[in-house]
């Protein structure tokens, strides 16, 4: 007798995981607004880039401008945002051949994202992700975004 089982569908995509440098992972992007605050939470796995997530990210808002880190610096997501008005602050990678200028006093902002970021792994089921399943996971991120957000 045979026991059939079947497969789920997505694999470790519904399940937003992935190995990266650091290990078996999940990345958190988020979009906040000028005071901190959360307005956007994404999950991808670990292996995954940064920038293909952006355009999800501030879809719907009209940002002044996007302050992210290097891990989102892309000639296509830049073209695309500065087509859009939107002022680019984003820093650019080492390995560019031709390096472009970004407003370094304006990218001091981003601490914004950090201090979140901070805020949120205080809690254990934040940082240790006990949820096998991502949208779990993003319900709690969201719970304690909210949480963040009322304080």
């Amino acid at each position: 007798m045979r026991c059939w089982r079947s497969k789920k569908s997505g694999g470790q995509d519904i399940q937003a995981l992935g190995r990266s440098r650091g290990g078996f992972s999940t990345k958190i992007h988020i979009a906040v607004d000028a005071l901190g605050n959360p307005l956007r939470l994404l999950l991808t796995a670990g292996q995954r880039h940064d920038s293909p997530q952006a355009a999800a990210l501030i879809e719907g808002f009209e940002p002044q401008a996007l302050i992210a880190d290097k891990g989102y610096d892309s000639d296509t997501l830049i073209e695309s945002v500065t087509a859009k008005g939107i002022l680019a602050v984003i820093p650019p990678k080492k390995s560019r051949l031709v390096q472009r200028q970004y407003d370094q006093h304006l990218y001091r902002e981003r601490h914004l994202i950090e201090c979140f970021i901070n805020k949120i792994k205080q809690y254990r089921r934040v940082f240790s992700r006990f949820e096998k399943l991502s949208k779990n996971y993003l319900g709690f991120l969201s719970f304690v975004s909210a949480l963040v957000w009322l304080r």
